[in-house]
């Protein structure tokens, strides 16, 4: 048995086709029905629809990501009853279809932060990054978001306005389009009013808010997502500290024991992505892969370069800071733990998260930043190789 090689499919619309997602050597399928409004039913219908389409290419449908997590949820306002209700529909109906695994995120307003997304990396691939002066600059002279200064040091706000006045108007607009994508696989984006009203929405939430908010979430999911066979599995903060003033609940070892002991379920697990704590400097990410090993559920493998400064380059997959061979040698070991134990989540879904854009992905349209072809096949084909290299040498 090796970790289940997934792919990230973004549906019909994908430029990117299921004939040759199966050609990089995936047999699994991370998708979401991204056509239904957040907050609305998944029915089985359309959960239906969409396995069969990925079954009729001899794949299988191995991962919902994500049922997202509607705002008023995460606030605890407006209708959040209502849409935790139908939170719990969509997860019955998910099991009753033998979608047995879901991420899901509790990161507000944004799904994903970065500065550049258009980076030439040293071989002429396109990566992205994150630069915390940059992203200073957005937040207190492009957006002006009221009381930003309460966020940065004199020397913060001194290097964010240099860099800011040595943007012409063309970087100025290609930084805030970085900053409002948000939205990791697509398009879509705020404006700045509409992200000014987003933020103002979480003034009264706060961190500690946040987390019970999180946490009242967790205790009425996971008895469904038990009595169903679902597997919840929870996505870090990206990047892993605090933006915009908006609280991060999800960031570092201590967050993942308390939301793990909250409900203590096999069923309120982790997705690892070793991208998203890997940009922290406080988190060792093999640690994390050995002490978190029996509550991860889906595993997200990329690399980053980090400065002690806040900043980070989307690497290769076997490059950059995080030691990855470390972290798949824990896994792979888990994956064995619960084979002898006999448990049933012993597929261990991992998919090559983000790629660089390589020069066959460039001359093709609409293909995502991180969301390549031939960049993500690079870095599945690398991790596999690992894998089983380390397998090898354990005599397994």
């Amino acid at each position: 048995m090796t970790l289940e090689p997934t792919w990230r499919w973004f549906g019909p619309s994908d430029p990117i086709t299921l004939k040759e997602v199966r050609q990089t050597g995936a047999t699994g399928i991370v998708t979401a029905l991204h056509h239904i409004p957040i907050g609305e039913v998944w029915s089985v219908d359309e959960i239906m629809k969409r396995k069969s389409d990925i079954e009729s290419e001899g794949l299988r449908w191995s991962v919902a990501e994500s049922l997202p997590v509607h705002e008023e949820i995460k606030k605890r306002k407006g209708n959040y009853g209502q849409r935790t209700e139908n939170y719990k529909t969509s997860l019955r109906n998910l099991g009753h279809c033998g979608v047995d695994t879901v991420c899901y995120n509790f990161m507000p307003v944004l799904d994903w932060s970065r500065t550049a997304l258009e980076v030439e990396f040293k071989d002429g691939s396109i990566t992205t990054k994150f630069e915390a002066k940059a992203f200073a600059a957005f937040d207190l002279f492009i957006l002006n978001r009221p009381n930003a200064t309460r966020d940065y040091s004199d020397e913060q706000y001194r290097q964010a306005k240099k860099y800011c006045e040595g943007l012409d108007e063309d970087r100025k607009e290609q930084l805030r389009e970085a900053v409002l994508l948000g939205f990791p696989g697509s398009k879509e984006a705020y404006t700045l009013e509409q992200f000014k009203l987003a933020l103002r929405e979480y003034d009264d939430v706060g961190d500690e808010g946040l987390r019970e908010n999180l946490y009242g979430f967790l205790r009425e999911i996971i008895p469904v997502a038990e009595e169903f066979g679902v597997s919840m599995a929870i996505h870090p903060d990206d990047p892993p500290w605090p933006l915009l003033g908006l609280p991060r609940v999800v960031s570092n070892k201590h967050d993942v024991e308390q939301l793990l002991h909250v409900v203590n379920s096999p069923s309120n697990g982790l997705t690892l992505c070793t991208g998203s704590l890997g940009a922290g400097g406080q988190n060792d990410l093999v640690d994390m892969a050995d002490r978190f090993a029996n509550r991860v559920s889906f595993i997200h493998l990329r690399n980053v370069t980090k400065s002690g400064e806040g900043d980070f380059l989307e690497d290769n997959h076997l490059e950059g800071d995080v030691d990855m061979y470390g972290v798949i040698k824990a896994l792979i070991l888990e994956q064995k733990r619960r084979e002898g134990e006999g448990r049933r989540d012993t597929r261990l879904p991992m998919r090559p998260d983000h790629g660089h854009l390589m020069i066959a992905d460039q001359k093709k349209a609409n293909i995502y930043p991180g969301y390549s072809l031939f960049g993500r096949m690079r870095g599945l084909s690398e991790l596999r190789g690992m894998e089983l290299g380390i397998r090898r040498s354990l005599g397994l």
